[in-house]
């Protein structure tokens, strides 16, 4: 699952290749909204944390993983 965060006051977004599913992701992205936790939370595929504080969350994008093309070819 492909999550993309905004982060305020941020220049970039954070994006990462999560495990979880989008149930899981939307989840803690609302539990951290409601204030029910002070950090989102997410984990990526290798098993690294992400941690946002939950009040500068700007949007989460959450989607499927887009497939990368490597080398030359026609589109």
């Amino acid at each position: 699952m492909e999550v993309k965060i905004g982060v305020q006051h941020a220049p970039r977004e954070i994006v990462l290749e999560s495990g979880q599913s989008a149930e899981e992701v939307e989840r803690a992205v609302s539990e951290a909204l409601a204030g029910k936790s002070p950090l989102l939370t997410l984990v990526d595929e290798h098993g690294r944390k992400v941690l946002v504080p939950a009040d500068r969350l700007a949007y989460v994008e959450i989607g499927e993983p887009a497939p990368r093309k490597v080398g030359f070819g026609a589109l």
